[in-house]
């Protein structure tokens, strides 16, 4: 069982009421309620149409109940395929249901968020992203009603924990390496990437990573895998980004089938088509459910 008590990581710091303050996070027990959010976009009809996506959300859903006690009824389900209208992928409905997933979350739930299909990128707009590009996914009527950026997903289904909810997330699309706006990524060693001292308002982001890695790697689980996405080094750009800091209090993990550099694509397993994101997910944990977040890392190249 992962730690009871809250994770402290980073530097102390003083507020403007001179108060010291310190990053914290708080595991989740997983002994409350648990919700899921399966979304599977093949995008019939449309150019760059896809195969595997809907079996995605199904075998994600079917694998849940399966191995991990989910139930159907706490599950929502999205495909393009669907013949009830709220249960299509619209934009509309996808955030509608990312609304729904975190709704009245408590401490020790676990929630998971699954996405399959199209994924891309956009020009960053805020300055939160070092390669100038926000990464985005797209709903069924994206050319009418646009995609959906990292940064509302983040602020929808990240923002509201509290300390000690789970949210686990897969994305099982292109340049889909930060679509959930986490700010730190671990490699498959362990470690942390890449950190930068100049996102966290300036502020020891290197001595924070550090303790944070220490911290995960003292417990039973091997914590929370994200990479703090860095600012553009341009001193503005990085207040701005000190301003929206991404870290939460709450135990929020998010996978991805690529860098947010790379592509993503469709594979046949057992003769049906299936993202190879999701495919190999369900089968490393179905091989193996006591594997700790590094390990589970390797087990997925």
């Amino acid at each position: 069982m992962p730690p009871t008590h809250i994770q402290h990581y980073g530097p102390q710091v003083q507020d403007p009421n001179h108060q010291v303050q310190q990053p914290y996070f708080k595991y989740s027990q997983c002994t409350g309620k648990k919700k899921a959010l399966c979304i599977g976009i093949n995008y019939v009809g449309q150019s760059g149409e896809l195969r595997g996506c809907h079996n995605d959300a199904r075998n994600l859903v079917n694998f849940l109940c399966s191995h991990f006690g989910y139930k159907k009824d706490d599950i929502v389900v999205l495909t393009d395929d669907a013949r009830d209208p709220r249960q299509v992928p619209t934009r509309a409905n996808i955030i509608a249901a990312m609304r729904w997933l975190v709704r009245d979350a408590r401490p020790n739930d676990s929630l998971f968020f699954h996405y399959s299909g199209h994924g891309g990128q956009t020009k960053d707009l805020d300055g939160d992203e070092a390669d100038g590009f926000d990464e985005v996914i797209y709903p069924v009527d994206f050319k009418a009603a646009s995609h959906i950026v990292d940064d509302e997903m983040h602020m929808i289904m990240v923002r509201p924990l509290p300390p000690g909810c789970r949210l686990t997330a897969i994305f099982d699309s292109c340049h889909s390496g930060s679509a959930l706006d986490l700010p730190y990524i671990y490699s498959t060693e362990g470690k942390i990437k890449e950190p930068n001292l100049a996102a966290e308002a300036g502020q020891g982001i290197l001595s924070a990573a550090t303790s944070y890695l220490r911290g995960d790697l003292s417990g039973a689980m091997s914590g929370v895998s994200s990479i703090f996405k860095t600012a553009t080094g341009e001193g503005k750009k990085a207040e701005e980004y000190a301003r929206r800091t991404r870290t939460s209090p709450a135990d929020v993990i998010s996978w991805s089938g690529c860098k947010d550099s790379q592509t993503s694509a469709d594979t046949v397993e057992a003769g049906k088509a299936t993202g190879a994101m999701s495919y190999a997910f369900i089968h490393a944990l179905s091989e193996n459910r006591q594997q700790t977040y590094s390990q589970l890392l390797v087990s997925l190249r």
